[in-house]
């Protein structure tokens, strides 16, 4: 049997090691503005929200119009998203974990809130 052409990959951007059972697909709970959603373990968090119904995971920063992700191999930025209280994520290429948080980000970061404090 061949090998298929699309796979999770064990070794996937995002800061998360990923086992071989976290690559077979048992149900995981992440959470997606709120409301929690069971999803495939090695799912993008782009795809968690877009089977949770999100037609848009962000605004646009200047004009405000709805946007979602699009080409989901992180090129286009469209997916940016909070994850984990951490804003401007490109959720295309962030394995979802277990509890993990993804919310819609509504504009532009605040920059200055994002520095650390000294």
């Amino acid at each position: 049997m061949p090998k298929p052409l699309f796979r999770k990959l064990p070794d996937a951007p995002g800061g998360h090691d990923m086992t071989v059972h976290d690559i077979t697909g048992h149900d995981i709970t992440v959470v997606v503005d709120g409301r929690p959603v069971r999803v495939k373990a090695g799912d993008s968090a782009a795809a968690a929200a877009l089977l949770a119904g999100m037609a848009a995971t962000r605004t646009h920063p200047v004009d405000g119009s709805p946007r979602a992700p699009y080409c989901m191999m992180g090129v286009c930025f469209e997916c940016l998203m909070v994850i984990d209280d951490v804003p401007s994520r490109q959720a295309c290429l962030v394995p979802v974990r277990e509890g993990m948080r993804i919310e819609r980000q509504e504009g532009r970061r605040n920059l200055l809130a994002d520095r650390p404090s000294s």
